[in-house]
C-alpha cells in the first residue's frame, strides 16, 4: 500500500510538471504591472509566492520577482519548496556554475525539472543572494506520517480541507488509510518551509518563498506556522482556468484563506492528469 502511495505521488508530480518550460523575460507592460504590485506589497519580512507547477508564466514571474527585489537590495534569500531543508547555496560565489548550484541544493531533477526552475534559482545566485531548500527531507517523512500531534496543528475546518485536498490531489486513488498520514506530511512540509523562512530572515530585507499555491494559502499553509511577530504577504499566481478550483469548497474559513494579491495568468491547455494517472496505475489497481 505504501509503495503504491509513493509511486502515485511521484507519477502525479511528473505529469503535472510535464508542460513546464524555461522562463522568458517579461514584456515591458508586464514588468510595469509587476513593479506596481510589488511596491504595494512591501515592506514585508516574508513574501510567499504561490505557483501552479505546470504554468510557465508563473516561473517567469518568479524570476522577475527575484530580480526586482535583488536589484533594490531587498532580497534576503530565495527559499524553495523544490529543494530539501539542509541544502543551500550560501557558500557559493555569484559565478558558480549551474552544476555547482544543483549539487549544493541536492536538486531532484525527476521531481523538479531544472530547465523550469534553474533560471529562477540562478537569478538569485547571480545577484549574490543565497538560495535555501525548505521542504521536509524525504528521510523525515515516515516520522511525520506517524506523528499524531500534527493532527491538531490546524483548526478542524482547515484539517478537513487538507484531507480533502489530499484525496483530490491524488485523484481519489489513495487508500483511505493513507489520507491522514499523507495529510500529516503536508502539514510537516508547511511547517518546515516556515521554519526555513524564519532562519533566512535579515533585518530590512524580504525572504521570497516560492511554493505551490496550496502551501502558501492563509489559514491553511505556511502562514499558519510563521511567528506572530513576522510580517508576511501572500501572492497567488493562478492560471485563469484554475481559479475556481483553488478557491472553491472552503467557505468556513474563506475570508482567512486567501492571498494579499492574486496574479492572474493566461489559461493552460486543457488536460486531465487524473485520467493519465488512472491509466498509468491500472495494473496496480488490478493487483490490489
Amino acid at each position: 500500500m505504501r509503495r503504491f502511495t509513493l509511486l502515485a505521488t511521484a507519477a502525479l508530480a511528473a505529469l503535472l510538471l510535464a508542460a513546464c518550460a524555461t522562463p522568458a523575460r517579461l514584456s515591458p507592460a508586464d514588468q510595469a504591472r509587476l513593479d506596481a504590485r510589488l511596491n504595494a506589497l512591501l515592506p514585508t519580512d516574508v513574501l510567499l509566492l504561490g505557483e501552479q507547477h505546470d504554468a510557465p508564466e508563473h516561473h517567469r514571474l518568479e524570476r522577475a520577482t527575484v530580480q526586482w527585489l535583488a536589484a533594490r537590495g531587498r532580497l534576503a534569500a530565495l527559499v524553495l519548496e523544490m529543494a530539501e531543508q539542509g541544502h543551500d547555496t550560501a557558500g557559493l560565489p555569484r559565478s558558480a556554475s549551474q552544476a555547482q548550484v544543483r549539487r549544493a541544493l541536492a536538486w531532484d531533477e525527476a521531481g523538479w525539472p531544472w530547465d523550469t526552475y534553474g533560471p529562477v534559482v540562478m537569478a538569485a545566485v547571480r545577484a549574490g543572494v543565497p538560495v535555501w531548500g525548505a521542504n521536509l527531507p524525504r528521510a523525515e517523512m515516515r516520522q511525520a506520517m506517524q506523528d499524531a500531534s500534527l493532527d491538531t496543528r490546524l483548526p478542524p475546518a482547515a484539517w478537513a480541507e487538507q484531507q480533502r485536498r489530499i484525496r483530490e490531489g491524488h485523484c481519489d486513488l489513495l487508500p483511505e488509510g493513507q489520507i491522514v498520514p499523507m495529510t500529516r506530511i503536508q502539514i510537516a512540509r508547511d511547517r518546515a518551509m516556515a521554519e526555513t523562512a524564519v532562519r533566512a530572515l535579515q533585518p530590512g530585507r524580504t525572504v521570497l518563498l516560492v511554493a505551490g499555491n496550496g502551501h502558501v494559502q492563509r489559514g491553511l499553509g505556511i502562514p499558519e506556522y510563521l511567528p506572530n511577530n513576522i510580517k508576511s504577504k501572500v501572492v497567488s499566481a493562478q492560471a485563469e482556468q484554475a481559479r475556481a478550483a483553488i478557491n472553491s469548497g472552503y467557505s468556513a474559513i474563506q475570508a482567512e484563506a486567501g492571498a494579499d494579491q492574486v496574479w492572474p495568468t493566461p489559461p493552460l491547455p486543457p488536460r486531465d492528469p487524473c485520467a493519465e494517472l488512472r491509466q498509468h496505475f491500472k495494473p496496480a489497481d488490478a493487483a490490489r
